[in-house]
C-alpha cells in the first residue's frame, strides 16, 4: 500500500460519551494481544463500565457471577480452538443472555462455538486496509458501504461451514477461492455479533460507531423489527435510533404504539428523562456506582411481590398508596411524612406499599422509598414495597432494588413492547417481579403475551385521566388463572370493590382515599372487611418480670418459683454481682430444668393464625413469654464479642443484655435475642430489626438510681409501636404506682427488671423476691 493510501481514521481528541446505563458491567476477555488494550478504550469513550481478564486467568463461574451486562471476546493470536482459554465457554453460556462481540479471534471463537470450521484464507495480512462491505444492521447501523477497515489475521471462517444459526454480516472481496472473505457474522437469534477486523485500529474508519452500535443492544436475543431481525438499542429499533450517545426521547415518538407526545403524561416523561440523564452523571449516581453497590450486596432483603399479594386478612389484597399528589387532584397530603404513614398501613393490613417516587407533579422521591422501607424493617410479615414512577431504563430498575423496593411499576403505554421486555427481564434478574400495567384490550394482550404474573388495570385514563371502575371488571376476562389481577385508581368505598370481588380481583390499589382517610385500619376494614378469623389474637397483657443479678441457684429457684419470667446473671468482670463459671453453669442448669408455678402458664395468647401484622417491638414480646420456664439471660457491658458468645454457648444463655456501649449491629450478630440498654432519649432505641427489646435503665446499671418517669411519657408516647424493659430504682414498694403512673402506656411495657431493689445487705432477699413479683403482675390489669 502506497503511503499516500494510508487514512488515520481514528479523531483527533477523543471525547468520552455519556455513560449508557445498560452497559456499566460490561467484561472483556484479553487473549493476549496488544489491541485489547484498544478495545477496551473504545469500549470506555463509548460510555461503557468495563472490567478485563486474561483468558487463563477467570473461571466461567467468576464471569457469571459478576452478572456482566456485556461479553466482548477481544483479538489473539494462534488458533480459537487451541489458543483462546475461557473464550469460547464464555461464549457459549452467555449467548442468548446478554450482547455478544467477538473480535478477529474472538469472531473466530464465535464462529467455532455454533459449528463452524476456522481455515487459513491464504492470505497473512499485518495492519491491511480493505474495504468493507456490510447488511447496515446490527453494529453496522447508519454506515457507509466500503469503508477502510484494519485486518490482521490468517485465518477466517469459511463459507462452506457456516452455521445454520449464523448469519453473514460483512464481508471483504476477493478471496482466494473467488468468495468474498466473511469479516463479520451475526447470530440469527441471539445478540452475539463477530467481527474478524479491527474496529478498534485507528485505520477503520467508524470504529468507534460500531463499538457504540454495539454497547446499546440490550437482552439476549433479538426484539423488535422481525423482518430485518434488527436489535433494540436503547429499548429502540437502530433504524428509529438518533445519533449522538446521549439518552434519546425514544419513549413518544410519533408513529410508535401507546405513544403520547403530549399531555402532562409526555411532560412528566420529559422531565423524568433529562432529569436521570442528569442525575447518571453524577459521581456515586452513575450506573457503574449503582452497579458496584449492587455487586457488594448492599440492597436490603427483599420478599415476592407475588407471594404478599397472597397473604391479606382481607377478601382481597390491600395495596396502599403514599401519595403527596397527583396531576389530576393537586395536593393531597403534601406534608405527610411518608415512613409513617407507610408503617400504618401496614399495620392496617396492606399487603403492598407503593410509594410514588416522581418529585414535581406527586411530590415524591427515592428518599421516601428508602424510608419506608426502613419503617418496615423487622416486621414479620412486612407489606412488600412497590416504586410507583415512570420506569423507561434499566437504571431506575436498579436504583428502585438499592432502595429497598420489591417491585417496580412498568406502564405498557409508555413503552415499545421489545423495551417493556427487556425491562421486565432486567427487574426479574434482580429478583423482582414487576407490576405490569395496562388500560386497554391491546395493552391486556401484551401483558399476558409478557408472562406478567402481577397485571394492574388502571382504571385511569393517563391521557384524559377519566375514571371508569368497570374497566378493570371489562379486560380482566381471558387472562391465565394463575396472573394476579389488581385494580388501580379510583377506588374510594365499598361499594368501589363489590364487583371486583365477584370477578376474581386479586387486589385494590387505593391512593387517595387512604390519604385522607383519618384513621387507615378503620378505612381498609369498612373497604374490604377484615375477616374476623383473622384478627389479632387478644393478648394477656401481664407484665413480665425479670430478677437480675442472681448469684445462686437457690435464689433462681426462688425467683421461678415466685413467677419469674427472666433469670438475669451479670457476666461483667469486676462487677460486685459476677458469677463465677461454677456458679453460673448451677443457674444455668437450674432455670432450665425448673417449670414455672401452673398458674403462670398462660402467659398470652396463642393463634393459629401465624400471619398476622405485627410491630416488631411486639413480635420480639413474644419471645419471651414462655409458660414452659423462665428464660436466663447474660448481661455484658462492653465485653469482646468473641466472649460473650462464648459465654452464650457455655452457659445455654436464653437472651444476651448489652448493658454498655457496644454497637447496636452486634444483635445481628449474635446467636439469640438481644435486650440493650438506652436512656430514654438516647438515639437508637426505636431502631427496628437490631435488639429484640430496649431496656430503659442508667448507664451503670443496678446502682438503684430511679428514671424520669415524664421523659419515659415521651418517649412511649412518641413511638407508639415501642416496647420497653423497665429497670431503674423499681423496689417492691413503687413498682405497682409506678405501673399504674404509666398506665396510659401500659401496653407497651412489656417487664420489669429489678436487681438492688429485691436485696439486703448487698445480697438478694427472697422475699423481697416474692414481693417484687407479686406487686408487679398484680399492679395493673391492662
Amino acid at each position: 500500500m502506497n503511503g499516500v493510501d494510508l487514512i488515520d481514521h481514528s479523531p483527533s481528541h477523543p471525547e468520552a460519551a455519556s455513560q449508557i446505563s445498560s452497559a456499566c458491567n460490561a467484561v472483556l476477555i484479553d487473549n493476549y494481544d496488544s489491541f485489547t488494550y484498544n478495545v477496551e478504550q473504545y469500549l470506555v469513550l463509548e460510555g461503557a463500565s468495563v472490567t478485563t481478564f486474561r483468558n487463563d486467568d477467570v473461571t466461567l463461574q467468576k464471569l457469571i457471577d459478576l452478572r456482566p451486562t456485556q461479553l466482548i471476546v477481544s483479538p489473539g493470536p494462534g488458533h480459537p480452538d487451541s489458543d483462546a482459554g475461557i473464550s469460547k465457554d464464555a461464549i457459549q453460556h452467555f449467548s442468548g443472555k446478554i450482547p455478544v462481540l467477538g473480535v478477529c479471534m474472538g469472531e473466530q471463537c464465535i464462529f467455532s462455538v455454533f459449528g463452524g470450521n476456522v481455515e487459513v484464507t491464504g492470505q497473512i495480512l499485518h495492519g491491511k486496509t480493505s474495504p468493507l462491505g456490510h447488511d447496515g444492521r446490527g453494529i453496522y447501523h447508519g454506515l457507509s458501504q466500503n469503508l477502510p477497515v484494519t485486518r490482521y489475521h490468517s485465518l477466517a471462517g469459511t463459507h462452506s461451514s457456516l452455521p445454520k444459526c449464523l448469519e453473514v454480516s460483512s464481508w471483504i472481496a476477493g478471496g482466494s477461492d473467488g468468495k468474498a472473505v466473511i469479516m463479520g457474522v451475526r447470530h440469527k437469534e441471539y445478540v452475539v455479533e463477530g467481527v474478524q477486523f479491527h474496529p478498534e485500529s485507528i485505520l477503520t474508519a467508524e470504529g468507534r460507531t460500531m463499538i457504540g452500535n454495539f454497547l446499546r443492544m440490550r437482552g439476549g436475543t433479538w426484539h423488535g423489527d422481525e423482518q430485518s431481525q434488527t436489535p433494540t438499542i436503547n429499548g429502540v429499533h437502530p433504524k428509529e435510533h438518533s445519533s449522538g450517545h446521549e439518552i434519546s426521547s425514544h419513549l413518544y415518538r410519533s408513529g410508535s404504539r401507546h405513544k403520547s407526545n403530549g399531555g402532562i403524561l409526555g411532560q412528566i416523561f420529559k422531565d423524568r428523562e433529562i432529569a436521570l440523564h442528569a442525575q447518571m452523571q453524577v459521581p456515586s449516581q452513575r450506573p457503574s456506582d449503582l452497579q458496584a453497590a449492587y455487586r457488594l450486596n448492599l440492597s436490603p432483603p427483599q420478599i415476592s411481590f407475588p407471594e404478599r399479594l397472597r397473604r391479606s386478612p382481607f377478601s382481597m389484597s390491600l395495596m396502599a398508596e403514599v401519595k403527596r399528589a397527583s396531576p389530576s387532584k393537586g395536593d393531597i397530603a403534601p406534608s405527610i411524612c411518608a415512613p409513617e404513614r407507610a408503617r400504618r398501613y401496614a399495620l392496617a393490613g396492606a399487603s403492598v406499599i407503593s410509594v410514588l417516587t416522581e418529585p414535581r407533579w406527586f411530590k415524591g422521591s427515592l428518599e421516601d422509598l428508602r424510608a419506608v422501607r426502613q419503617s418496615l424493617e423487622g416486621m414479620p410479615y412486612r407489606p412488600a414495597v412497590l416504586r410507583k414512577d415512570f420506569i423507561f431504563d434499566t437504571y431506575q430498575i436498579l436504583e428502585a432494588r438499592l432502595s429497598g423496593a420489591d417491585t417496580v411499576l412498568l406502564i405498557v403505554k409508555m413503552l415499545a413492547e421489545s423495551e417493556l421486555q427487556h425491562l421486565y427481564k432486567y427487574s426479574q434478574s434482580l429478583g423482582m417481579e414487576p407490576l405490569v400495567e395496562v388500560n386497554t384490550a391491546e395493552e391486556m394482550t401484551i401483558a399476558v403475551k409478557l408472562g406478567a404474573k402481577v397485571v394492574g388495570v388502571n382504571n385511569r385514563d393517563l391521557t384524559s385521566f377519566d375514571v371508569d371502575l368497570d374497566t378493570t371488571s371489562r379486560l380482566i376476562e381471558n387472562i391465565p388463572k394463575e396472573t394476579i389481577i389488581c385494580a388501580l385508581s379510583g377506588i374510594s368505598g365499598p361499594a368501589d370493590v363489590k364487583a371486583y370481588r365477584k370477578n376474581g380481583v386479586g387486589a385494590v390499589l387505593v391512593g387517595e382515599a387512604l390519604m385522607r382517610a383519618q384513621d387507615p385500619t378503620e378505612f381498609a376494614d369498612h373497604l374490604l372487611g377484615r375477616s374476623e378469623q383473622l384478627q389479632p389474637p387478644r393478648r394477656r397483657n401481664n407484665v413480665l418480670v425479670k430478677i437480675c443479678g442472681t448469684r445462686t441457684s437457690e435464689a433462681a429457684a426462688a425467683a421461678i418459683n415466685a413467677g419469674a419470667d427472666m433469670i438475669g446473671i451479670i457476666l461483667v468482670v469486676g462487677r460486685t454481682r459476677c458469677v463465677s463459671r461454677e456458679a453460673g453453669l448451677k443457674i444455668s442448669e437450674v432455670v432450665h430444668r425448673t417449670s414455672k408455678p401452673r398458674e403462670m402458664y398462660d402467659n398470652g395468647a396463642s393463634s393459629d393464625q401465624d400471619d398476622n401484622i405485627e410491630e416488631y417491638f411486639e413480635h420480639g414480646l413474644e419471645m419471651f413469654r414462655r409458660s414452659d420456664r423462665a428464660l436466663l439471660v447474660g448481661v455484658f457491658q462492653n465485653q469482646p464479642l468473641s466472649y460473650i458468645i462464648a459465654q452464650q454457648r457455655l452457659l445455654d444463655l436464653d437472651v444476651i443484655q448489652l448493658h454498655g456501649s457496644e454497637p447496636i449491629e452486634w444483635a445481628s450478630l449474635l446467636p439469640v435475642p438481644v435486650i440493650r440498654r438506652f436512656g430514654a432519649s438516647d438515639p437508637g432505641l426505636g431502631r427496628r430489626g437490631y435488639h429484640v427489646l430496649p431496656l430503659l435503665d442508667s448507664a451503670a446499671g443496678g446502682t438503684g438510681q430511679t428514671q424520669d418517669i415524664r421523659l419515659i411519657k415521651q418517649t412511649l408516647k412518641a413511638d407508639a409501636g415501642l416496647r420497653v424493659v423497665l429497670a431503674g430504682g423499681l423496689d417492691p414498694n413503687n413498682v405497682g404506682n409506678t405501673l399504674v403512673d404509666l398506665s396510659m402506656y401500659s401496653s407497651q411495657i412489656a417487664a420489669v427488671d429489678v436487681s438492688s431493689g429485691v436485696e439486703q445487705d448487698g445480697k438478694q432477699h427472697l422475699k423481697k423476691i416474692q414481693s417484687f413479683i407479686e406487686a408487679a403482675k398484680s399492679a395493673i390489669e391492662r
